[in-house]
């Protein structure tokens, strides 16, 4: 909204390419945050394989 009104109050085309690139930036942005935190909350529940890698924290002989 505050895109808008910006573009509504100038009148230079430099600015407005500006202000619109702008918001079609933060537009994307949201969508890829809104994506990543679908994802995220879908693989909350699956096994956390990174918690604990058999490899690596195997006891070594003494």
């Amino acid at each position: 909204m505050t895109y808008d009104n910006i573009l509504r109050m100038v009148d230079d085309p430099d600015v407005c390419d500006a202000i619109r690139f702008l918001r079609e930036r933060e537009i994307v942005h949201y969508q890829r945050f809104g994506e990543a935190l679908r994802i995220a909350q879908d693989k909350a529940d699956e096994k956390n394989f990174y918690g604990w890698n058999p490899q690596f924290d195997k006891k070594k002989p003494l």
